[in-house]
């Protein structure tokens, strides 16, 4: 299940007996407390990364370099790489951070830069943080290393009866997470996009891979990601670990996590590709010219800190603004991945706006067989016969994908669909964290790119295209009044919906084959839909 709902769920079954409890103590605005305040690199330009990127940059005109990261194993590599290249800041930004396989690699690269002498900083949103608060609290003692922990709800208040406690009293501040996914490099490098800190991300998982985009960045406007991430690091939200966790760590401990990080990098690394298949730092990749960056112009959009630490009704968000802005300027197609999707009636209006003066509007986000959000798939269903009534193409990812792919996998993988990106009219690309859903508008931070690159918009495009193919993907129609008349004769359930896609029987070859229920979900995922769609809980998806 998503990350968020999951764990609205997971806190709600205790609720009531938490209400019996006393309030729960509220942490004073961390802008209040003996906290260092620190800023991006001043000149990043006079790193290694900075000289190389320099005469490039001169030479497209002030544009900034990109390259998509489509496959899990090379964006865990580059960030690899980017910790490796940074020889005075490393920031990384993120909603999860596990301490998995992949996690305690990255977390190994971060040390192992720190002990070069660069100033690391992690900001970790509460909502998963006990998933790597052991490791993470180690390093914290590093003197290169702060951690610090974004909007804590129940950090301080580690056992179930507290933290629910703390759900209960407090669910304005449970609701509002930091959603930000961001890894930077001496200001002049950065890696944006869906992907979170965690093995299912690249494509480490035996259980479950998402299918996700990133993009890395270079030159410009990673000083416009350097500045969100101060405005982050710097708000009264973002807590140092020694505030929100009381325990006493000492040398010994980084001495221990240091030599847990080398054993698991040594027995780990080779086995997930983890290693960077190019020798050379990534300063003299980019002067040799062989990063394969893409110059273009672009902008970054980013939430203000204060969507979650002082939310107002009257907040608009920058992301999705900039969003739906470019969206109705749209002259011939709409590309929309989204995994999670609940387009409410503001976002109808919008798609039927653009269907309705000949744009193609073709979005692709997960089927109820393959999404790890059911209530957020409960929130969407209700807008499936609306949107095709209007014109929009509908296409939902298939759990297991049975065709090898740079971005949606290999053979008979078990996958969900986790990308978000935008293509308007195969020119323009928004890529970053933000779904189009109302919890990306009105309840966690965002971020975002807009560039403006036909190059890079059509090499997205193309994955989409690929993806709305009947091997990766269901798509969706209208039922005819006969399928929905025969549907009630064999006393089925009638949803007004057919789904179509490739069907591949033990032995055989591929055929199509349509169904009237959602594919295959199973009755426990039909069920909890069902209950879903009875609970008050439409604004949290």
């Amino acid at each position: 299940m998503r990350a968020d709902v999951r764990a609205i769920a997971r806190w709600i079954a205790l609720a009531f007996v938490a209400c019996l409890a006393t309030a729960c103590a509220t942490l004073p605005p961390a802008t209040s407390l003996n906290r260092p305040v620190s800023h991006a690199l001043a000149d990043p330009g006079a790193t290694p990364l900075g000289q190389a990127l320099a005469p490039l940059v001169a030479a497209h005109g002030g544009q900034s370099g990109f390259r998509l990261l489509t496959d899990g194993t090379d964006a865990l590599q580059m960030r690899i790489a980017l910790a490796r290249s940074a020889t005075k800041t490393l920031d990384l930004q993120y909603y999860i951070a596990s301490e998995d396989t992949t996690g305690r690699l990255l977390l190994a690269a971060a040390l192992y830069a720190a002990d070069r002498g660069v100033h690391v900083r992690m900001l970790v949103d509460d909502l998963n943080f006990n998933d790597t608060r052991r490791l993470m609290a180690g390093l914290s003692t590093h003197p290169n290393i702060e951690v610090r922990v974004f909007n804590p709800f129940g950090t301080t208040r580690p056992s179930v009866f507290s933290r629910t406690e703390t759900f209960v009293t407090r669910i304005d501040r449970f609701t509002h997470r930091m959603h930000n996914k961001a890894m930077i490099a001496d200001g002049e490098l950065a890696i944006v996009g869906g992907r979170n800190l965690g093995d299912e991300y690249f494509s480490a998982s035996p259980k479950l891979q998402f299918r996700d985009l990133d993009v890395i960045a270079a030159g410009p406007i990673v000083e416009d990601v350097s500045k969100s991430f101060d405005s982050f690091w710097n708000s009264a939200g973002a807590y140092p670990l020694n505030v929100v966790d009381k325990k006493n760590y000492a040398a010994a401990d980084l001495q221990a996590a240091r030599q847990e990080l080398r054993a698991h990098w040594d027995a780990e690394a080779q086995a997930v590709g983890a290693k960077p298949l190019r020798a050379a730092p990534l300063w003299q990749q980019i002067a040799q010219q062989q990063m394969g960056l893409v110059w273009a112009h672009a902008t970054f959009s980013v939430d203000s800190p204060t969507k979650i630490t002082d939310p107002s009704d009257d907040y608009r968000s920058p992301p999705m603004h900039k969003l739906a802005e470019l969206l109705r300027g749209a002259q011939h197609e709409v590309l929309l991945l989204s995994p999670y999707f609940v387009p409410h009636g503001a976002g109808l209006k919008l798609l039927s706006e653009l269907t309705h003066r000949g744009v193609r509007v073709a979005v692709l986000t997960n089927s109820l067989a393959s999404t790890d959000a059911v209530a957020v798939q409960a929130g969407y269903s209700p807008y499936r016969i609306p949107l095709l009534k209007e014109g929009v193409e509908l296409y939902e990812f298939q759990p297991v994908q049975r065709e090898h792919s740079r971005l949606f996998g290999s053979s008979e993988s078990r996958a969900s669909l986790h990308a978000k990106a935008y293509v308007i009219d195969r020119r323009t690309l928004v890529i970053g964290s933000l779904n189009f859903d109302p919890r990306s508008a009105h309840l966690n931070s965002e971020l975002a790119l807009v560039i403006d690159s036909p190059t890079i918009a059509g090499e997205v495009a193309k994955l989409i295209d690929q993806s709305m193919s009947p091997t990766v993907s269901f798509r969706l129609r209208l039922a005819t009044p006969s399928e929905q008349a025969q549907s009630r004769a064999l006393g089925e359930p009638d949803s007004g919906l057919v789904w179509s896609g490739e069907e591949k029987d033990d032995g055989g070859p591929p055929h199509m084959h349509t169904w009237t229920l959602d594919p295959e979900a199973g009755f426990v995922r039909n069920l909890l839909t069902g209950l879903f769609l009875m609970l008050p809980i439409d604004s949290q998806l």
